[in-house]
This record gives structure tokens, sequence and C-alpha cells, in this order.
């Protein structure tokens, strides 16, 4: 299993809103990223793999974790390019579990183990990578079990 870090701005979508489609038995399709490095990032995505949810630009901070649910496909919001072809994708998740505890940015950035996660390193990218080691310290600072 990988272990990934998405973002969302929580006055578009937050988790408390991803909460609430899983429970329905519903997915989101974690369209509108228009970034090429985070686009491949969803293409390397499995099914079953977990990310976590980061509250972008309002919180800044990580609030829960997520599950892919559907491979990379054509984003649904995507203009086709020039030849006719879909240039973006995405991948489906539903919500896990809240973290007890969100784990801030300032948080993040404090801690010397985790200088090298990529939401401090490649602050701009929206949808990155955790070693298993990052994903584990995250989970306890959130107040959950590794």
């Amino acid at each position: 299993m990988a272990y990934w870090l998405m973002k969302s701005e929580p006055d578009v979508f937050s988790f408390d809103d991803l909460v609430v489609k899983t429970a329905k038995g519903e997915a989101e399709e974690w369209h509108g990223v228009r970034n090429y490095a985070a686009r491949n990032n969803m293409r390397a995505m499995q099914v079953g793999d977990e990310a976590f949810f980061y509250h972008s630009n309002i919180g800044k901070e990580i609030v829960g974790i997520m599950r892919i649910v559907a491979p990379a496909h054509p984003d649904s919001t995507a203009d086709l390019n020039a030849r006719g072809e879909v240039v973006w994708e995405c991948v489906d998740v539903q919500s896990v579990k809240p973290f007890p505890r969100p784990v801030t940015l300032a948080e993040i950035k404090a801690t010397p183990a985790l200088e090298t996660l990529e939401l401090v390193k490649l602050s701009r990218l929206s949808v990155s990578k955790v070693s298993a080691e990052e994903w584990a310290l995250l989970l306890k600072m959130g107040g959950l079990e590794p």
C-alpha cells in the first residue's frame, strides 16, 4: 500500500463534505487538479491506497484519512486538448476517519523527522507522496495509532 496527501480548500470541499458523501455510499472524484506532477501521482495510486485529507488555505492542517476507491480515470471537469484527448485524470476517494486532533502545517514544519515530507518541500503540490515512516508519525501526531 502507498500513502499520499491530497489538498482541498475547505470552503470548496471539506473533509466533512467527504464524510457525508461516504455515508451515502458515494465516492468523490478528486477533480480539478491541473498540475502534471499531481496528476502523475494520481496515476500511480492503486485502489486501497490511503491519503491524508489536508485543508489548504483555510486551516492548513491534516484533518482526516481517505481511501482511494477507483483508479485514475479522465477528469470529468477537464476539457479535451487539440487532439481530442483528455490530459487530466483523477481518482475517486471515500473518507476513512477523521483525526481526533488536526495536525497543522506549523507543527509539521517544526518536526525534524518531517523535513523531507513533500508537503514541506513541494508546498504548492496538491497531491503528494508520503512515506510509511511519515505516515506513521503523522497518525500519532493526529491522535491515531499507526
